[in-house]
C-alpha cells in the first residue's frame, strides 16, 4: 500500500487504537481502585483520580517490552496491515463494550490478543501466528491469577500473624494508610502493562506503513499519548465493574485490600519487566479470591468467581471471531 495514500486511514486507525486505550482504562479502572473503594479508604471520585495519575506516570518506570511483544510477538509484523489492525481493534472494542455493559470483569488485554489472532488468521492462516508469543501469553492467563492468588494469600496470612496483638481499630488504621501505597503500586503496574498493548498496536501499524526509520520501535509520542488516554479512561471510570470486583467476590477489610493490591503489584511488575502482556483483571481477581480464602473458603462468592472464569475462557475466541468477521467484512465492502 502506498504510504501517502494510506495516511488518512493511518490517522483514523491510530484514533481507533487510542479509543481502545481509553476504553481499556475505563473498563479496567475497577482493577486499580475496587479494593481501595470497597474498604472505604477513598471515595470513588478521589480513588479514580489517584489511579489515573499513577496510570499516566507508569512510562517513567518500565521499559517497553510488553509493547514489543504485542507489536511483533503475537502476529508476524510482515502480516500486519491496516485491515488486520482495524479487525483486531473492532474485536477488542466490541468485546470490551459487551462485557462492560453487563458488568463482567473480562480482560481488555486478552480481547486485544484475541483480536490480533483472529484478524491474523483471517488474512494469512496459521502462518501469521508467532507461537512463542501466543504460548507465553496463554500460559500467563493461568499463571497471573494463580500467582496473584498465592501471593495475596501468603501476604494476608503473614499480616494476620504480625498484627495478631493489635486491636481491630489499630489494624484498620494502619492498613488504611498502607493502602495508599499498595493502590499506587497496583495502578502503576496497571498503567505499565496495559497501556503498552496499545503502544505496540500503533507502533506495528506505523512500521507496516514505513513510518518507522531504523527498524521496529515505539516512538515517544506514542508512549506519552497512550499513557494519557489510559489515564483519561481511568479518570472516567467503570463503576459497574467496580461493584463486582470490590464487593461481589468477597467483602474486603483494609488489611485484605492491602494484601490483594500488593500481591497484584508484584505480579504485574514482574510480568511487565518480562514483556508478558498479562490481564490486570485476571490478576486482581485472583488476589481478591486469595485474601477471601485466607479468611475462610466460604468468604468467597464462588458463583461470581466462576462466572468471571467463564468470561476469561471465552474472551480470546469471542474477540477473535469478531475480529475475523470484521476483517472479511472490510474486504467485501472496502
Amino acid at each position: 500500500m502506498d504510504v501517502a495514500l494510506a495516511l488518512p486511514l493511518l490517522v483514523a486507525l491510530i484514533v481507533v487504537a487510542l479509543a481502545f486505550d481509553f476504553l481499556n482504562g475505563l473498563h479496567d479502572a475497577a482493577n486499580s481502585i475496587a479494593t481501595i473503594v470497597s474498604t472505604r479508604v477513598l471515595r470513588p471520585q478521589y480513588a479514580v483520580a489517584w489511579a489515573a495519575f499513577f496510570n499516566f506516570i507508569a512510562f517513567l518506570f518500565f521499559g517497553l517490552h510488553v509493547a514489543e511483544t504485542v507489536g511483533r510477538g503475537i502476529v508476524a509484523a510482515a502480516v500486519v496491515d491496516p485491515r488486520v489492525i482495524f479487525g483486531a481493534l473492532m474485536g477488542a472494542i466490541s468485546w470490551n463494550l459487551i462485557t462492560w455493559y453487563y458488568g463482567i470483569p473480562s480482560s481488555s488485554s486478552h480481547a486485544l490478543i484475541g483480536g490480533l489472532i483472529g484478524a491474523g488468521l483471517a488474512k494469512a492462516g496459521v502462518s501469521a501466528i508467532v507461537w512463542s508469543g501466543v504460548i507465553k501469553t496463554t500460559v500467563a492467563i493461568v499463571a497471573s491469577p494463580m500467582t496473584g492468588f498465592i501471593l495475596a494469600l501468603v501476604l494476608m496470612l503473614l499480616a494476620s500473624w504480625l498484627f495478631v496483638r493489635f486491636t481491630p481499630f489499630g489494624v484498620d488504621s494502619t492498613f488504611r494508610s498502607l493502602q495508599f501505597v499498595s493502590a499506587s503500586f497496583y495502578s502503576l503496574g496497571h498503567g505499565g502493562n496495559d497501556a503498552q498493548k496499545t503502544m505496540g498496536i500503533i507502533a506495528v501499524l506505523l512500521y507496516s506503513q514505513g513510518y518507522l526509520e531504523g527498524g521496529f520501535h515505539v516512538p515517544f509520542w506514542v508512549v506519552i499519548t497512550c499513557q494519557a488516554m489510559m489515564g483519561l479512561g481511568t479518570l472516567v471510570g467503570g463503576w459497574r465493574i467496580v461493584h463486582t470486583m470490590g464487593s461481589k467476590i468477597a467483602r474486603l477489610t483494609p488489611m485484605q485490600g492491602f494484601a490483594a493490591e500488593t500481591g497484584g503489584s508484584i505480579t504485574l511488575f514482574t510480568a511487565t519487566w518480562l514483556g508478558i502482556p498479562v490481564s490486570t483483571t485476571h490478576t486482581i481477581t485472583g488476589c481478591i479470591i486469595g485474601v477471601g480464602a485466607a479468611k475462610r473458603m466460604s468468604a468467597v462468592r464462588w458463583s461470581v468467581a466462576t462466572n468471571i472464569v467463564y468470561a476469561w475462557i471465552i474472551t480470546i475466541p469471542a474477540s477473535g471471531l469478531i475480529a475475523a468477521a470484521t476483517y472479511y467484512a472490510v474486504g467485501l465492502f472496502g
